[in-house]
């Protein structure tokens, strides 16, 4: 079963791997990170929030940092695990920033964990 990226029934599915998976051993800057995400959509923005190295739906009111990218470059970033997508367009001006960027670019120079990346290739496997 495949899921279309952020859709409610994908992020069900997504609660369900992270649960089942148990400690991800995310590293701290990754923890660290509150950011509210703008996904732009051919269907509208999706609203997502990322706390503790994973994502939620809707914004926290108190995100001290967020960031409004297209829904290709989200898949990359969340779904391909692409860090070095992020950052490369954070630098070619992609990406917009507001708020504090020392987090964001903390979080994206941490490696994620063996069991970040083995959830992440679950969870590409059943994103459409």
């Amino acid at each position: 079963m495949t899921c279309a990226f952020l859709s409610d029934e994908w992020f069900a599915a997504v609660d369900a791997l992270v649960a089942k998976a148990g400690d991800l051993d995310i590293p701290p800057a990754m923890k660290a990170a509150e950011i509210n995400v703008t996904v732009s959509t051919a269907g509208g923005d999706r609203h997502v929030y990322i706390k503790n190295g994973l994502l939620s739906r809707g914004h926290h009111p108190t995100a001290p940092t967020s960031i409004v990218l297209d829904e290709p470059l989200a898949r990359r970033i969340f779904v391909e695990a692409d860090t070095a997508a992020g950052i490369q367009a954070f630098l070619a001006g992609e990406i917009k920033v507001e708020g504090d960027l020392a987090k964001l670019v903390a979080m994206q120079m941490e490696e994620p964990s063996a069991k970040q990346k083995a959830l992440a290739r679950e969870i590409a496997a059943i994103t459409r």
